[in-house]
């Protein structure tokens, strides 16, 4: 197995065209037809609004079948097992799949609420190797010879996630060479093992980037990497963090979206952020909807919503699964040349706050922060005192400031960041200034809340 075995030149320079979109419809037809007489919920579906599986269009599709989060996804074939089936029974349930050829069981890590499962066949693993494969080709300006020399780190969690052993069995398909620390072996073992087998490519979560430069800055910048691809939240799409890895590690950023289903999103290295190029919309159907009434959005320049995705290859039925991701889309061409219309990441639905009316995410005010350095180390926590979305005023922050400043600073520079959060974000904080390394550092996603309610 090789690159490529899965790369296909053709299709990767019709993206986001006319007959891509026409492909999808046809592919989104036979697939209804195949799951009509394979899963049971399908048919059910379908026979509920009398839709010929054959005819479907697509305002048809978005009526009959509703959106569901990735951890909903499962439980949509309980109903049709017995109420003690486990989590493998029902996915066989919805699927029509042999639970044999279930190759990896996996789930998401849970850091948002319960971890939602899922899995990968024989074909379900070729189609990501397919998906990923146009996300290097991307990246490489279609120099082969430069993915060839590529050998990876595994920074990603291990244990479960996509991103882990999926990820690990992805590279070897394609012929790379992968070095499978993860997350769950240190930071140490990942500067060693970078260092003794000459790691180019450190595949990671920007949480674990920021970690490795904040502990150990000169040792980060000796690694002689030439990417850090990340991935899981955000991160390289946020303009201070994206420069502060950039230039601490010496190496180009990336970030990326997707495996399962050969869902690809990758960022090109254009000065600017541009958003995470979709590689692979004729592997799968992505809609924007309202966040609250799941109400579809109009997919057009500078839009913005929850990205709905919808497989069209694969074990999968054509169901329409959220990670809760909201993402504003960019379908004007990018200065790269590359294909694919573009998304950035804005926050989850499920981190999303609201003070005073005002949404504010996470991420947005990560930016903010980052903004600040090197006064800031970039480490926050927002503290809530009631279960979220509603902040009741003012939004209460602990920053850590660096060991670069003055204890007599300390007091101007939460002013400061209180009036650039008013700026930028249209919230006025309440900051509590920290010492450095006070707040606990996460190798995975950081978990950028610290629920006082659940205390009292």
């Amino acid at each position: 197995m090789s690159f490529k075995t899965y790369f296909q030149k053709d299709m990767y320079d019709i993206l986001n065209s006319e007959k891509v979109k026409g492909l999808q419809l046809e592919k989104l037809r036979l697939r209804m037809q195949h799951f009509y007489v394979k899963s049971l919920l399908i048919k059910i579906v379908l026979d509920a609004m009398d839709i010929v599986p054959s005819e479907i269009t697509m305002e048809q599709f978005r009526k009959a079948v509703p959106i569901r989060l990735q951890r909903e996804a499962a439980e949509s074939g309980a109903s049709m097992v017995s109420d003690d089936a486990n989590i493998v029974d029902q996915l066989a349930s919805l699927t029509g799949e042999d639970p044999q050829n279930f190759k990896l069981l996996c789930s998401t890590s849970g850091t948002t609420g319960d971890p939602s499962p899922y899995f990968f066949t024989e074909e379900d693993l070729e189609y990501a190797a397919q998906g990923f494969s146009r996300g290097l080709y991307l990246l490489n300006n279609g120099d082969e010879e430069k993915i060839k020399q590529l050998r990876v780190l595994q920074g990603f969690a291990l244990s479960m996630v996509g991103a882990g052993l999926p990820a690990v069995e992805t590279f070897i398909r394609l012929g790379i060479p992968v070095i499978p620390v993860g997350a769950e072996g240190g930071t140490e073992k990942i500067f060693y093992f970078t260092e003794k087998f000459g790691a180019n490519f450190l595949f990671c979560t920007p949480s674990l980037a920021e970690y490795m430069l904040d502990t150990q800055p000169d040792r980060s910048k000796s690694l002689g990497l030439n990417r850090i691809m990340c991935g899981a939240e955000p991160g390289a799409g946020i303009p201070e963090l994206r420069e502060k890895i950039q230039t601490g590690f010496n190496c180009k950023l990336c970030d990326a979206m997707g495996l399962v289903w050969g869902v690809m999103f990758v960022s090109c290295d254009e000065d600017e952020y541009q958003g995470m190029h979709f590689l692979s919309d004729d592997l799968a159907i992505v809609e924007l909807v309202d966040p609250d009434s799941h109400a579809h959005i109009p997919f057009e320049n500078g839009a913005i919503g929850q990205i709905v995705l919808t497989p069209l290859v694969g074990s999968m039925p054509p169901i329409r699964v959220s990670s809760g991701d909201i993402v504003q889309v960019f379908t004007d061409p990018c200065k790269c040349g590359a294909p694919g219309w573009r998304m950035k990441v804005i926050g989850r639905s499920d981190d999303m706050l609201k003070v005073k009316g005002v949404v504010v995410y996470p991420a947005a005010i990560d930016g903010v922060i980052t903004g600040f350095a090197p006064r800031v180390t970039g480490a926050f926590k927002i503290l809530l005192e009631e279960p979220p979305p509603r902040v009741s005023p003012p939004l209460k922050m602990k920053v850590e400031y660096s060991e670069e400043i003055n204890e007599a600073e300390i007091s101007s520079l939460s002013k400061e960041i209180e009036n650039e959060m008013h700026v930028k974000l249209k919230v006025r904080p309440q900051i509590e200034m920290v010492p450095p390394m006070s707040i606990d550092r996460a190798t995975y996603k950081t978990n950028f809340f610290e629920k006082l309610y659940e205390d009292t």
